[in-house]
């Protein structure tokens, strides 16, 4: 039996949960069966009595396929309502709009928000930039849509988690860069940034045992840029931790966790955001590893969802006093 080196510092409400995941070791082999392999969360019943799920196909990049976008609406009447556009995780290489609806439609309705999820291209057939300009098309959709889904263009937030929290990042680079649509708010949880994490000659030797490992890192950057991990010349619109100006960039959350392998990486983006006039909100959850935030029982990670959901309404809804 092998020892583990980290489970020590993991939170011990955390344990069950964690025991209860499958090892994954990312292959090509191995790739289609976990595609194929769905764990969607339970929906909550009353979230779907006040929330409608709209499924479209929306254009997409010039000269690309149609992208399929998840339009989550709260039922009871309003005015505007802010939006998020809300991009999946899954290591660039998995996951769907599809998996992360027991999420989405509570958080639609506790923030009273359209929310959009997009179902990017995955890699490795769909190397970079195809994910990135499929979310933008998405964004360019949403402006457009505005009017048709009541939303207010001046309170637009993107949202992302693990490599959808990448893929955030990078759209919000995109987005400031291209001076088209302007986002008021990122939100980005334990968001995969940069690559150069794979080749680092100085791991940190506490963070990537569980999930989300050294390993599955490589194999998800390989796939995604279509070279090794660490190459010269990979875009900061691939790897947002790339980029050498992050000034103009919207006000960001960020929340990660101790064992988490993008711990560094976020830790330094939230710092380099400060130091550029961003303001920044960083969340550290001491005892967590990648994705223990689905959980549902333990109070870590209850409060990691509470912290989030009240950045975003804070964001969204500016004045708003929570309760």
């Amino acid at each position: 039996m092998t020892t583990s080196r980290t489970r020590h510092l993991v939170d011990p409400e955390l344990l069950p949960f964690l025991d209860m995941l499958p090892a994954l070791v990312l292959s090509d082999e191995v790739l289609p069966e976990m595609r194929a392999r769905s764990f969607p969360m339970p929906v909550d019943p009353d979230s779907i009595e006040k929330v409608d799920l709209q499924r479209r196909m929306i254009p997409g990049p010039a000269g690309a396929p149609e992208v399929e976008v998840h339009i989550f609406t709260p039922k009871q009447a309003s005015g505007a309502r802010p939006a998020i556009l809300h991009i999946h995780g899954g290591g660039y290489v998995g996951g769907s709009a599809e998996g992360v609806e027991a999420a989405l439609r509570p958080t639609a309705a506790d923030i009273d928000c359209v929310i959009v999820s997009v179902n990017y291209r995955l890699a490795p057939e769909t190397r970079f930039p195809g994910a990135v300009e499929d979310c933008y098309a998405a964004l360019a959709w949403l402006f457009e849509s505005a009017a048709e889904l009541g939303v207010d263009t001046a309170r637009l937030a993107v949202k992302g988690e693990s490599a959808g929290g990448g893929l955030a990042a990078a759209l919000a680079l995109l987005a400031r860069d291209r001076g088209e649509y302007r986002l008021a708010f990122q939100c980005l949880t334990y968001p995969m940034l940069d690559d150069r994490t794979c080749v680092t000659k100085t791991p940190n030797p506490q963070t990537g045992e569980f999930l989300w490992t050294p390993h599955n890192n490589h194999y998800g950057w390989k796939a995604l840029l279509g070279v090794e991990p660490g190459s010269a010349g990979v875009s900061a619109y691939a790897a947002p931790a790339r980029a050498e100006d992050l000034a103009g960039l919207p006000p960001t959350f960020i929340a990660t966790t101790t064992l988490d392998i993008f711990v560094d990486e976020n830790i330094d983006y939230a710092e380099r955001l400060i130091r550029a006039g961003v303001a920044c909100e960083l969340h550290i959850y001491p005892g967590g590893f990648h994705a223990f935030d689905i959980a549902p029982g333990p109070a870590i990670s209850a409060a990691a969802r509470r912290d989030t959901l009240e950045a975003l309404r804070r964001a969204l809804w500016p004045g708003s006093v929570s309760v």
